[in-house]
């Protein structure tokens, strides 16, 4: 259940990364607010998750989560560079976060 946990509070994470272009610089008050929100929802999952994970490990995860999700969003949404070097380096992220997960 704290996977789960870590995982939404991931998602989270790329809601308000993605958000934040949406806000104009926080002059679009709908975008803002749900930034914000998605923001504080990463923030309390994330500290339930890491009740029981170690710190380090329940980070770097949360991190991942947030970068994976929001490159990748960047790509779909942003047309930001989709060159094999990104995707490799993004696959190496995910790598890590499936490690991370498997050694505990």
């Amino acid at each position: 259940m704290t996977w789960l946990i870590l995982f939404i509070a991931g998602l989270f994470e790329v809601g308000w990364a993605i958000g934040l272009k949406y806000t104009e610089g926080f002059t679009r008050p709908l975008p803002t607010i749900l930034t914000l929100v998605s923001m504080a929802a990463s923030v309390v999952l994330l500290g339930v998750a890491l009740r029981t994970l170690p710190v380090g490990t329940g980070y770097a995860v949360w991190t991942g989560i947030g970068t994976v999700g929001t490159a990748i969003l960047g790509i779909a949404l942003f047309g930001d560079p989709a060159t094999l070097a990104r995707l490799a380096c993004i696959g190496l992220i995910l790598a890590g976060i499936v490690g991370l997960k498997i050694a505990g």
